[in-house]
């Protein structure tokens, strides 16, 4: 997708173009300590010059960019995002309440000839692609209020993390110059993330599906892309079809909590060795899987419950870092499909 050309700046000098080009360097330099000291509209000027030297056309440039101006509000939620003390419990409460694990059985019934479709192209399962569409959106209900250039402009302009946020700003002119949406029907969060599936740009660019083949990746309002592309990015960051995300566990009363930990893997034989068991006090599956290696987890702490973690665990967890994120995405994958996963209590 990236590319040079001289092209795309029109009428200018050769001159002019090398002149651009130190501009451009020179706002990429001060990006991360100084931006926000640049007023807008210089400052774009000069995200305009380097866009323009990544081969983003003129048209593209101007139903972007023209006339827009930085949200403060965009910068009143980065600069004041909530900070939650949550457990475990009240988090799954609030993200996979049985309102929407219902929901998400209807909608996995409504769409299965799609998703199984999906399904067999990338070795996901249907259920944890609906799971995270309904954790991100509300399964497409709510996916952001915002344009994305003028919300990832400003972030970019804003300073505190300038250059991850303008690279994001470029990814984004890359998806509009290539007629997968328009500039005005670009919409997003306060962050940009974008669709159905909450993608930022350089997702998009990696991962995005044209699920239809009509020549567009459209996670905004197409269900076959925003399918796809959601298998495509679980499958590209190691997703193993076939195999759980991981288990909730039982610790024995005496237990070193030294081996917790992703960076620690033993077999389900060696943990069922060190005295965890099923959350129902069973043995773990050691016969069905004697080569799968799994992780120790524990979200809350040592109090809090526990889990047994596989590779499909990291996928979900590079889609977001987070391990409540991650552990209500495979518990709502479970209770979408049918299963009856237990947590809490006794």
């Amino acid at each position: 997708m990236l590319r040079f050309s001289l092209g795309t700046v029109g009428a200018l000098s050769l001159a002019l173009i090398f002149g651009a080009a130190t501009t451009v360097v020179a706002h990429q330099a001060s990006a991360d300590t100084a931006a926000s000291d640049i007023p807008f509209d210089e400052w774009l000027r000069g995200v305009r010059l380097e866009a323009g030297t990544l081969g983003i056309s003129e048209s593209t440039l101007a139903s972007a960019l023209d006339g827009i101006q930085s949200i403060p509000r965009v910068i009143e939620l980065d600069r004041n995002q909530p900070e939650f003390s949550l457990t475990l419990r009240e988090y799954f409460e609030r993200v996979a309440p049985e309102s929407r694990i219902e929901k998400g059985r209807a909608k996995l019934a409504e769409n299965r000839a799609l998703l199984e479709a999906v399904s067999a192209r990338f070795g996901v399962e249907p259920q944890i692609i609906v799971a995270l569409w309904g954790i991100e959106t509300d399964f497409g209900r709510v996916s952001g209020g915002f344009k994305v250039v003028p919300a990832l402009a400003t972030l970019a302009h804003d300073g505190r993390r300038s250059s991850y946020f303008r690279g994001e700003l470029m990814n984004a002119l890359k998806i509009i110059d290539a007629g997968h949406i328009s500039a005005n029907d670009m919409m997003g969060s306060w962050a940009g993330a974008m669709g159905q599936c909450q993608f930022m740009p350089s997702s998009f660019l990696n991962f995005a599906v044209d699920g239809d083949r009509d020549g567009r990746k459209d996670i905004w309002s197409n269900p076959a892309d925003v399918f796809a592309s959601a298998a495509s990015l679980l499958a590209g960051n190691g997703w193993r079809s076939g195999q759980r995300w991981g288990r909730p566990v039982r610790l024995p009363d005496v237990f070193d909590l030294g081996v917790e930990g992703l960076e620690y893997r033993k077999s389900l034989a060696e943990w069922q060795a060190l005295g965890i068991r099923n959350r129902d006090r069973s043995d773990l599956p050691v016969a069905e899987a004697p080569g799968l290696q799994a992780s120790l987890v524990l979200p809350d702490g040592p109090d809090g419950p526990a889990f047994l973690v596989y590779d499909n665990y990291r996928a979900i967890l590079k889609w977001n870092r987070s391990h409540f994120f991650a552990l209500t995405a495979g518990y709502l994958a479970d209770r979408i499909a049918g299963e009856n996963t237990v947590l809490f209590g006794e």
